[in-house]
């Protein structure tokens, strides 16, 4: 499964049987802040949403900004990879949220 990144709307995405997953972020002045993510149901299950926020972290280290979580999926991430050094933006709302 190929990761796309579209830097002009600062997304990644993949399309799998169909159906497009993505993954929406904002740059700061030294950070990557994962904003949203969006799998749809019909793909669940498949790591899909791990890979997308894998990719835009990797990519934030490779560019020197720090990993910033403020969708509740990319905190939970980032809390099962602490050597991310990541942290959670003050935006966060709590379980189950983004913001757009």
């Amino acid at each position: 499964m190929e990761v796309h990144h579209d830097e002009a709307q600062r997304k990644f995405w993949v399309e799998v049987d169909g159906y497009k997953a993505d993954m929406a972020y904002v740059l700061g002045k030294d950070h990557l802040d994962i904003r949203h993510t969006l799998v749809p149901e019909a793909i669940g299950g498949r790591g899909i949403a791990s890979m997308l926020v894998k990719t835009a972290y990797d990519y934030a280290r490779n560019k020197g900004l720090k990993p910033v979580a403020t969708c509740s999926y990319a905190v939970r991430w980032l809390q099962r990879h602490p050597e991310y050094q990541g942290e959670i933006s003050a935006d966060y709302a709590g379980s189950g949220t983004c913001a757009l």
